[in-house]
């Protein structure tokens, strides 16, 4: 029997109109009834995350998030998909309100690097200042004995000016920016580069990405249809 999954998405609202497409087109499926039930909350007003972070006012994205929490657990979700990786760093506090277990979009993107590819050494972090300066990246880097790597200040600038001012924005993003982004990592040595903010992930529908690079929002989803009980397409 499937499992029924709970999305508190809306950060952005396009990344998560993005997830749920490609849960339905990753999903292996001859009828309706082969697809997940999901329930999604697309919370777009919900307060920037890396704004709370950087100021320290967590309060009311705390109080937001985990309302979405504890209302999907209502709502009889089995397991918890967040399509955003900087509100991550929140994760141990949003599980602690609700017992329906969250996947992991961290630590699930850097198990499946290594996966990929064993022999990597070192992984390049392409996310928003919040993902950035929080070290949630590093951290789950850190524990499976690889390091991670993040733009220099420049190249920063414009991932950020890729996410907010572009993707968020309501266009389809600037490859020079992304590119000096990747170039940047790939200079310091990277062996892969982990898309690590859905908006990225939204910028990937409209331009091809290097192979090294893996995108967190598909691990994410991989992880969401495998957890629900149905079978991954192809």
């Amino acid at each position: 029997m499937l499992k029924k999954l709970g999305v508190i998405g809306g950060m952005g609202p396009e990344a998560t109109s993005f997830f749920y497409a490609r849960v339905i087109a990753r999903t292996k499926a001859s009828s309706d009834q082969d697809h997940i039930d999901m329930v999604i909350l697309s919370h777009a007003s919900m307060p920037d995350r890396t704004a709370a972070i950087l100021t320290g006012r967590r309060k009311e994205f705390l109080g937001a998030i985990t309302r979405d929490a504890k209302d999907l657990e209502r709502l009889g979700a089995d397991n918890i998909a967040i399509p955003c990786n900087t509100s991550h760093y929140f994760l141990k506090e949003i599980q602690a309100a609700t017992k329906v277990p969250i996947i992991n979009m961290v630590e699930e993107s850097v198990r499946y690097v290594l996966d990929l590819h064993p022999d990597v050494k070192k992984i390049g972090i392409m996310g928003t200042d919040g993902t950035i300066q929080t070290g949630t990246y590093h951290r789950a880097c850190e524990r499976q004995g690889i390091v991670a790597a993040v733009p220099h200040d420049e190249a920063q600038r414009e991932v950020m000016s890729l996410i907010y001012d572009d993707i968020k924005g309501g266009k389809t993003g600037d490859r020079v920016k992304f590119d000096t982004a990747y170039e940047d990592l790939m200079g310091q040595g990277c062996d892969a580069v982990i898309l690590a903010c859905t908006e990225i992930s939204v910028f990937k529908e409209y331009y091809p990405v290097p192979a090294s690079c893996i995108d967190a929002m598909d691990v994410l989803v991989q992880e969401a249809i495998l957890r629900s009980g149905a079978k991954l397409r192809g």
